[in-house]
């Protein structure tokens, strides 16, 4: 079964710590017996539920979400299929619609010399994994990696959406958005997309702790519920509102995964990526071929595929590997960052270490260094490990 996952891993347990108590973030102990694989009823297939993907040459007629739903209802009439069908379109490269169909119908549609792909719609689910803690200032990651001022900078955020109120974050409210079915507001009520941000632009203040892009502007779009729970449809609408609001130089954070494929998704990044926007993706948990996945697959210039190792160097043995696609490792064992409810957890997982490269992507555009490489990594050839 096709899974699709938010590639977080760590424990539960609410602790209380003192601030110049520093753990090491060493890759073993209980943090690794919850590497998340994936929650239950992830990669379900959605009944009755598509993407449709258009070519590139409706794309360029469909000028706003207006003309594409008009587009969209054209193609369901031209092949008797009721309009009511239609869900929601989605703008970008590529544009399309999401829509309640039927596998036979899906089939004709396949076969429309406008549609380039037609694929089900998915669950994608994540488990609560996290330890809450007092916070410390400059934790070992943001030290291992480097760090600078972000203000100014902006980060598009596709996870379960982001605290608004947490006093370490720089929230961008006006541009944010949930793309979850009744939910209007993309505040952070799980937490995972709250840890994102605050390892990507946690202020530069007194307190809490610190980003790799201190301050930088923050858009939550949120595609996981309260419950950690969403459809890839949700990212693919996500990468749509990204293709059409964000601008060259600026980063795409995708924390999310899935154990096979969606060129739908992966032709999203590429070519929004191809319009001088960074991404920075977590590889995967699973402790297999990173090209295995998507987006974690996707290939092209501006996009960076990004694997974990803990506070000595050492290649975290959840995180998938591979050359062919993998550009940078980056600390992601025993990771503290911003939580809800004005909290700080540490978390684990390829979930934490592509926000390093998103902040850095911030800072440095395609000018990343590295600094030392992933001991033992699982493909024999050690991976340069991200640096300011």
């Amino acid at each position: 079964m096709q899974k699709y996952i938010l590639l977080l891993a760590s424990f539960v347990l609410i602790v209380s710590c003192k601030k110049n108590s520093e753990s090491t973030g060493n890759n073993n102990g209980d943090e690794e017996d919850c590497v998340m694989r994936a929650a239950s009823g992830s990669g379900e297939i959605i009944a009755a539920q598509y993407i449709v993907a258009f070519k590139p040459a409706i794309n360029s007629r469909a000028t706003s979400r207006l003309k594409l739903d008009e587009i969209s209802k054209t193609v369901l009439q031209k092949h008797d299929i009721n309009v009511s069908a239609l869900k929601q379109s989605f703008v970008g490269e590529p544009g399309g619609f999401i829509a309640k169909i039927s596998a036979a119908e899906a089939e004709v549609l396949r076969h429309d010399d406008v549609i380039a792909a037609v694929e089900p719609d998915r669950v994608i689910s994540l488990g609560n994994c996290f330890t809450v803690v007092e916070p410390r200032l400059i934790t070992w990651n943001i030290k291992r990696i480097g760090y600078g001022n972000g203000i100014g900078k902006t980060a598009w955020i596709i996870d379960s959406g982001i605290d608004f109120d947490h006093p370490d974050l720089t929230v961008d409210q006006s541009r944010s958005k949930s793309f979850i079915d009744g939910q209007t507001s993309a505040h952070d009520v799980n937490g995972h997309g709250t840890h994102v941000a605050g390892i990507i632009g946690a202020k530069n203040n007194e307190f809490g702790v610190l980003g790799v892009a201190s301050g930088a502007s923050l858009v939550a779009l949120k595609v996981l519920d309260n419950d950690g729970e969403g459809n890839l449809s949700y990212i693919i609408q996500a990468l749509g509102y990204v293709n059409t609001n964000a601008k060259a130089g600026d980063v795409v954070n995708m924390s999310i995964g899935a154990e096979s494929g969606s060129s739908i998704l992966d032709q999203q990044v590429k070519n929004t990526a191809s319009r001088g926007i960074y991404f920075s993706i977590a590889a995967g948990n699973d402790g297999e071929l990173a090209n295995l996945s998507s987006p974690g697959r996707a290939n092209g210039v501006n996009i960076y595929t990004v694997t974990a190792v803990d506070s000595l160097d050492n290649f975290a043995s959840f995180s998938n590997y591979g050359n062919d696609v993998v550009d940078y490792a980056a600390p992601g064992v025993r990771i503290l960052s911003t939580w809800t409810n004005n909290r700080y957890a540490y978390a684990s997982g390829t979930s934490m270490a592509a926000p390093h490269v998103a902040g850095l992507l911030l800072l440095k555009g395609r000018n990343i260094t590295s600094s030392g490489v992933a001991k033992n990594d699982a493909d024999g050839t050690p991976d340069p490990i991200a640096h300011y």
